[in-house]
């Protein structure tokens, strides 16, 4: 029976994405973990390998064709035996949007294509509506023995079932499927003016319409959500730099043989990861219906890219020296501006911060990103006259942020416990290296 190759969801927040480029051809013998595609999701480039072995029977969607959605079918694979008549009523694959990019080498369009049949019959799943991934063979010889397929643990590529794992089960009776809650309907969100209603408004005037890819589609629609769900609070502090300023002249001097610059944002994810660990209760993110309190200080750093922004995760923040967090900032910051971030390298993390101060920005606020409890937004350092402890007015090197909280997290008090931490570590920021 010939095996459908689904759109993979390749992140937990993945919907939709882009088949950038075949790796394989029709014909082409492929195993269990070759590398079959390139995927473009709303965040990166990424390889695809294929979970099963055969022959590509025939390709479904062509490359460059954007919008995909995630498990539907883009080639079909061919087991032993099997010929290009056996696929049948595959169903065919949704046609490319108007805006798709072309193929990169464009084939002469076929004379006829086969009709859209009906659907393939959905994939098992799992009784809270989990999707089960269990190979055509798993599926059929557990059908035979009368086998639950979500009572099996898969030992294949990414927990997938497979043929062993059905043949060593011993057979159990199907547990009873829950009777559905009736649950209220949600009301529906506030959409704003249709995109007719504007484009209406605006009819008289000349303007250019520009395409919405999948990361600004993500970030409109995470965002939107967040601003909407997040009980957002507003803390406020300026912090005197020059302290910091002298020290990193004096430890870029000793660190120039060794090729590295510290910069100030540097300094501020120290102080960031070690106020984590300070104040212990703030280093925390919400889960639904629990607040997860994290041991290690993951601090998540908005880069800005063409078209959006990633945040890359700095995972132990705490206990990496400040060269180490440095060269590994810099890295990630690279590879997120050329795309190549893998999920794990944006995902996760208690807190964030975004830095608009090379842009002269003096002060903003950010939206916090779910399931982070705060994000500080940092402004210009500037100078500025201020009054001393003594009492006199000098000039000082003023920097101003913001940090917004999950109410639902940090209550005042303690995301004021946190800010002054992570001020007293940047006035003070000998002490981050003790």
């Amino acid at each position: 029976m010939p095996t459908e190759i689904l759109m993979p969801a390749l992140s937990p927040t993945m919907e939709e994405g882009t088949l950038a480029k075949w790796l394989v051809k029709e014909g082409d013998t492929v195993n269990s973990g070759d590398l079959i595609a390139e995927i473009e999701t709303d965040k990166a480039t990424m390889e695809f390998e294929a979970v099963d072995e055969g022959v590509v029977g025939k390709i479904l969607v062509p490359e460059g064709s954007e919008g995909v959605a995630v498990n539907t079918a883009i080639a079909v694979l061919l087991e032993d035996g099997e010929s290009a008549d056996d696929i049948g009523a595959t169903p065919a694959a949704p046609a490319a949007p108007a805006a798709a990019a072309a193929p990169a080498e464009p084939g002469p369009v076929p004379a006829s294509s086969p009709a859209p049949a009906a659907p393939a019959p959905a994939a098992p799943a799992a009784a809270d509506g989990t999707r089960i991934f269990a190979s055509p063979l798993a599926r059929r010889i557990a059908a035979n023995k009368g086998l639950d397929l979500a009572t099996l643990s898969g030992s294949g590529p990414r927990g997938r079932i497979v043929k062993a794992d059905v043949e060593n089960a011993v057979v159990a009776p199907k547990p009873a499927a829950a009777a559905p809650v009736a649950t209220p309907a949600a009301a529906a969100a506030p959409t704003g003016p249709s995109a007719d209603m504007v484009a209406k408004m605006y009819a008289d005037r000349d303007y250019d319409e520009v395409s919405l890819d999948g990361m600004r589609k993500t970030i409109a629609a995470r965002l939107s959500e967040a601003k909407q769900t997040i009980p957002h609070f507003y803390l406020r502090r300026d912090i005197q730099l020059d302290a910091l300023l002298k020290f990193r002249a004096q430890l870029n001097t000793q660190l120039a043989g060794r090729g590295v610059k510290l910069s100030v944002n540097d300094f501020i994810i120290k102080a960031v990861a070690i106020a984590l660990q300070q104040v212990p209760e703030a280093n925390a993110v919400w889960a639904g219906d629990r607040v997860l309190q994290m041991k290690a200080s993951d601090v998540a750093v908005a880069v800005a890219i063409e078209g959006g922004l990633f945040t890359p995760v700095l995972q132990d923040a705490d206990s990496k020296s400040l060269s180490s967090l440095s060269t590994q900032m810099k890295d990630m910051a690279s590879r997120a501006r050329d795309r190549k971030l893998a999920p794990h390298e944006y995902q996760g993390g208690s807190f964030a911060i975004s830095n608009l101060g090379m842009f002269g920005i003096d002060n903003f606020d950010a939206i916090v990103n779910p399931p982070h409890a705060g994000i500080l937004a940092v402004g210009a350092g500037k100078k500025q006259p201020v009054v001393g402890e003594d009492g006199e007015l000098k000039v000082a090197t003023v920097m101003s942020v913001t940090m917004s909280v999950d109410h639902r997290v940090i209550d005042g008090a303690l995301g004021a416990n946190l800010l002054n931490a992570i001020v007293d570590n940047l006035e003070n920021p000998i002490a981050m290296l003790a």
